[in-house]
C-alpha cells in the first residue's frame, strides 16, 4: 500500500489556516467593540447636550452637562483613563444651543479586546437646541 501525499497536505494546510482564521476573527471583534465604544461616545455626548439645554443657567448647564455624560460612559461599561466635558454656553437664551464636546481616553484592554495594550480616545459632540419658550437665568 502506498500513502496518498494529498492526505498529509490537507492537514498542513489546516494547521496553517486555523490561527490565521481565528486572528482574522478577533480584530473583527475588537472592531467591533471599537465602534461600539465610539457609538456610546457620541451617545454620551447627545445625553450631555440634551441636559445642558434644559438647565436654568449656563453655569447649571456646564455641571449638568458633565453629570449626564459621565452617568452614560458608565451606564455602558466605559471607564476612562481621563474624561474632559467642554459645554459651549455662549449661545444658551430661549432659541439658541448649547454644544457638549467630550473626550474619554480609554484602555483598550479595559474594551475587552483581549488584553491588546494601548490606549484610545473617544470623541463625541453634540448640539442641542434651547427651547423658544424656556425661562433661562
Amino acid at each position: 500500500m502506498t500513502a496518498d501525499p494529498a492526505r498529509g497536505s490537507a492537514t498542513v494546510e489546516v494547521v496553517i489556516v486555523t490561527p490565521l482564521l481565528l486572528l482574522f476573527a478577533l480584530l473583527m471583534v475588537a472592531g467591533g467593540r471599537l465602534a461600539l465604544a465610539h457609538g456610546h461616545a457620541d451617545s454620551a455626548a447627545r445625553d450631555a447636550a440634551r441636559a445642558a439645554s434644559i438647565a436654568r443657567s449656563a453655569g447649571a448647564a456646564a455641571s449638568q452637562a458633565r453629570q449626564a455624560a459621565t452617568a452614560t460612559l458608565t451606564d455602558a461599561g466605559i471607564s476612562c483613563r481621563t474624561f474632559t466635558v467642554d459645554a459651549d454656553t455662549s449661545a444658551f437664551r430661549p432659541g439658541g444651543t448649547v454644544s457638549v464636546q467630550i473626550a474619554c481616553t480609554v484602555g483598550l484592554g479595559d474594551l475587552g479586546l483581549l488584553g491588546v495594550p494601548g490606549s484610545r480616545t473617544l470623541h463625541g459632540r453634540y448640539t442641542a437646541p434651547i427651547d423658544v419658550y424656556r425661562g433661562v437665568q
